[in-house]
């Protein structure tokens, strides 16, 4: 009986390993950060090579630093940044550009040229996503354009596409597994979430070959094993979840009208839907939850594209705080933001608004605004923004959101998760364990490999850390959501291309 399962948690700036045992208890882990390239405003991009060295390099650290021998790891269950989009040369493994981050908003020309053509609605229906220059589709489409070459070796079926779980499937495996999961696949605006199957209509509207996609699999089933001199050993891969849908298993939020917000580099609200995918009148996503044995979950879900990455922006640009963890403290020292607000649009807006031209926005300045307002209305920022989202899901799938299950790194801020709780009245609850992307994750390759029985076994592990209960003035209240909601407004359609 194998002791450990071991999650891949490739996020946007850092990779990380982190080794579960049958308790779903951390019992090791390793964390390395990596470079975040900016060529130009509004383009952001990764080395594939740093993603997938700095992941092998952490995944070794954590293993041997552990005295874990491979044979002794039930499975590895991956989640990652999703969108982000990876081409690569089938023949040699080299990628033919650097990733395209989900953050990037290069392609926003071309999904102008797809809504004036009166495709919206058409791609909407088919996957359940806007047109955005956030997903994948239109990264392809990009690097295909402008990389000299590249649409001829696609054509010629030379060219392997994959968001990031791909490519470490491929560099994993030596080049023999090409795959994705449901969960990645449906975040491409290529896949019918109807049919579960890549799209041809929609593959020949972005110019995109089949022959560079990835088979589809389930969310949590044995894909193959790793090579054995990466490890010392084989290592099966059993499970593969984009970031917020792990998330959402490792919340155990399995029935339907469960809801948890993930705090991580942006804000990401997921609601269970249950069975059939529920149409959104209100620009949320229509997304697929998972799929285990052979059965499909579907979610709602609000995207927030800056988080807590508004925090790394004031230890880092305006150097305000000398590390994140400061900001509570600082944020404290004022029992109001003083009439500031903060809008988070440093990369355009996302849900509900989706406005890709929007810019970040920080007004009601005054001479008496000193740095802990700015700070604290930051992290309203952040549960404003998140409110949004979780009022306008209630409305879509008419069903009440009883209580908010929180995680991510910024969810440890109790600040944030009290202002949280006041801005949409219900109660937060942070669990024991915070990593549920990691857990979720490691819980999809448990599940494949026979480490746990079933959901049930699984289910008692989620155990309470605390209860944020709503407690603010509601007069207050009411005049911080209005002054923000106009903020919003006015951050909006700022730029007028990239």
């Amino acid at each position: 009986m194998c002791n450990y399962v071991l999650a891949f948690d490739s996020g946007t700036t850092s990779n990380r390993a982190i080794l579960f045992n049958h308790s779903g208890e951390i019992v090791g882990t390793a964390q390395q950060e990596f470079e975040q390239i900016y060529p130009q405003p509004g383009w952001v991009e990764h080395n594939p090579r740093d993603i997938w060295e700095t992941q092998l390099k952490v995944t070794r650290d954590a293993i041997e630093s552990n005295n874990v021998s491979p044979s002794d790891i039930a499975g590895i269950g991956i989640t990652n940044q999703r969108e982000t989009t990876v081409v690569w040369n089938r023949d040699t493994g080299e990628p033919v550009y650097n990733a395209i981050v989900w953050q990037d908003r290069r392609t926003a020309g071309i999904c102008d040229e797809l809504k004036a053509r009166g495709l919206e609605h058409f791609f909407i229906e088919k996957t359940g996503l806007v047109i955005d220059a956030y997903f994948s589709g239109t990264k392809i489409k990009w690097i295909l354009d402008n990389v000299e070459g590249a649409r001829d070796l696609a054509k010629a079926g030379k060219l392997a596409f994959g968001t990031v779980d791909t490519w470490l499937i491929w560099k994993l495996t030596g080049g023999k597994l090409h795959v994705t999961d449901v969960t990645n696949a449906c975040r491409t605006l290529l896949f019918n979430i109807h049919t579960l199957e890549w799209d041809d209509e929609l593959l020949e509207i972005l110019g995109v070959p089949k022959e560079i996609l990835p088979e589809v699999k389930q969310s949590s089933e044995v894909y193959g094993k790793t090579e054995p001199e990466l490890f010392g050993g084989e290592i099966p891969i059993a499970g593969i979840a984009g970031d917020q849908q792990a998330a959402l298993f490792g919340q155990m939020c399995i029935k339907e009208g469960m809801v948890k917000n993930t705090y991580g580099t942006g804000c990401f609200v997921m609601k269970n839907t249950g069975s059939k995918p529920i149409a959104s009148k209100h620009n949320l996503l229509t997304t697929i939850a998972w799929q285990i044995n052979g059965k499909t979950t579907y979610a709602l879900e609000g995207s927030i594209f800056v988080g807590g990455a508004v925090v790394q922006w004031l230890r880092d640009q305006l150097g305000i705080i000398r590390s994140s963890a400061e900001i509570e403290e600082l944020a404290s020292q004022v029992p109001d933001s003083g009439g500031v607000s903060f809008v988070q649009a440093f990369v355009g807006l996302g849900a509900p608004h989706w406005d890709q031209y929007a810019t970040g926005t920080i007004i009601g300045l005054s001479r008496g605004t000193g740095k802990a307002h700015i700070a604290r209305a930051a992290l309203e920022a952040i549960a404003l923004s998140s409110m949004e989202v979780i009022k306008t899901m209630a409305e879509d799938s008419g069903i009440k959101v009883n209580e908010l299950r929180v995680d991510g790194g910024a969810a440890v801020n109790n600040l944030l998760m009290q202002i949280q709780s006041d801005v949409i009245n219900i109660n937060v609850v942070r669990p024991k364990i915070t990593e549920t992307t990691a857990l979720g994750a490691a819980y999809l390759a448990g599940l494949a490999t026979g480490f746990w029985k079933d959901l049930e076994d699984v289910k008692k592990q989620w155990q309470v850390d605390r209860k944020f209960e709503p407690a603010a003035d509601k007069g207050k209240l009411k005049k911080l959501i209005a002054n923000w909601e106009k903020a919003v407004k006015r951050s909006k359609a700022w730029y007028e291309s990239f």
